[in-house]
């Protein structure tokens, strides 16, 4: 495909996803036949309400007066004048309500769900934030909620597990494969194959089969519509470059359609961990080829025989072994440029944001803040800003248990 720049992209919105949910060749429905009625419903009440005037302000209500949006937009000055003259900003996704961007597609679920007229929320969750968003809204909404989380991760990210089960969701452990983010999608749609005349399937990413990658891109955009005219506001022009982790990929398309038509520079970060070897990293776009995997085709992470390989990351809501199908087809338009940053540099940036901002960042937004303090020495002047999906309360047992407190630290 010819490379596509900023101009290419004034009607993008309207364009993609086409009514199968396809972006170019990228997503889809791939469903057994069980499940195709359930999906059926979902879409079409989405395309109902999502025009809905009464729906758009409730969920504007509930966005303004529970979740306390609008979110600021943060100049980190003392960490960009250590890195030199570029200037880095934050989108602080981390004081959201819940602590991450999660919460933005979570309530937008839920009262799909109140819609739909179902008794349960399912979801599977990787760091936690999901499970904890999800189970906040179907806390708000009077809804019964199962949590379905690898076995490994219930460990490494036990704050949020705990959360979850003080919101009343019932948090269910995934014991096969690998115990991260694939077994627990794995195992989240089994669940919701046997209950899905009472319940709803919530998506944690911009992943699954249509019409979720659309959806969550959708309830997740106002991160980017705020974070666009909060920039203008403040500097009076446009940064000169924008980006966000990229696991499946929710808060990344959070923040970018609103720069897609934007003379701005985009770039999604995914997870290289300890490497480019097989099972060493989760960097998708990066390593990866066409494969369908939950009900979607995109590019991922598989073996000759098309199976999904074994992943990693530190951050536990990257391990995954594909990516949304939208973020497929920008890497194919070539508007967004992806980039892959180890463990080692996303811990080096958790701490940078700690001793010199006072800011607790989520593991996996530290991949962001890392690619940006490269991205600024490389640069030397302008302006970059990073969407801070969230905070890192969740990771602090984790970080200090392998890095401690931080006292090596240089940056």
């Amino acid at each position: 495909m010819e490379k596509k720049n900023y101009r290419d992209f004034d009607n993008y919105l309207k364009e993609y996803p086409d009514n199968k949910g396809y972006f170019g060749e990228y997503g889809g429905s791939y469903l057994p036949p069980e499940l195709i009625p359930a999906f059926k419903e979902i879409t079409d009440a989405y395309e109902t309400i999502c025009h809905s005037a009464q729906f758009i302000n409730e969920l504007r209500r509930i966005r303004r007066e529970f979740q306390g949006r609008p979110t600021p937009v943060y100049h980190c000055e003392r960490l960009s004048n250590k890195l030199g003259k570029c200037q880095i900003y934050l989108k602080r996704e981390d004081l959201n309500h819940t602590g991450a961007h999660k919460l933005n597609h979570c309530m937008g679920e839920g009262l799909l769900a109140k819609y739909l007229g179902k008794k349960k929320l399912i979801a599977e969750t990787g760091a936690g934030q999901h499970g904890v968003a999800l189970a906040t809204a179907a806390a708000y909404f009077g809804l019964e909620c199962d949590i379905y989380m690898g076995e490994i991760d219930i460990a490494k990210q036990a704050p949020n597990v705990t959360r979850m089960r003080m919101l009343g969701a019932r948090v269910i452990p995934v014991t096969h494969g690998l115990k991260t983010l694939k077994e627990a999608v794995d195992a989240a749609f089994e669940g919701y194959m046997r209950e899905y005349k009472d319940s709803i399937y919530c998506i944690g990413s911009a992943v699954g089969p249509h019409p979720f990658p659309k959806m969550v891109r959708d309830f997740q955009m106002v991160v980017g519509i705020e974070a666009r005219e909060q920039f203008l506001e403040m500097t009076g022009i446009l940064p000169d470059a924008v980006c966000a982790c990229v696991g499946g990929g929710s808060n990344a398309m959070g923040v970018f359609p609103a720069f897609l038509s934007d003379p701005v520079e985009i770039y999604g970060v995914e997870p290289l961990g300890k490497g480019s070897d097989v099972g060493d990293n989760a960097a998708s776009l990066t390593f990866g080829s066409k494969g369908i995997l939950h009900g979607f085709e995109s590019i991922m992470l598989r073996d000759e025989a098309g199976e999904p390989l074994p992943v990693y990351s530190i951050a536990s809501g990257l391990d995954y072994p594909s990516v949304g199908p939208e973020h497929a087809y920008l890497f194919s338009t070539g508007r967004v440029n992806y980039e892959a940053v180890t463990d080692e540099e996303a811990v080096r940036a958790f701490f940078a944001l700690c001793r010199y901002e006072g800011i607790i960042p989520a593991l996996e937004s530290s991949h962001a803040v890392a690619f940006a303090m490269k991205l600024a020495q490389k640069m030397g002047t302008g302006s970059i800003l990073v969407n801070l999906s969230g905070r890192g309360d969740k990771d602090i047992d984790y970080v200090f248990e392998k890095y401690g407190y931080g006292d090596d630290f240089q940056l």
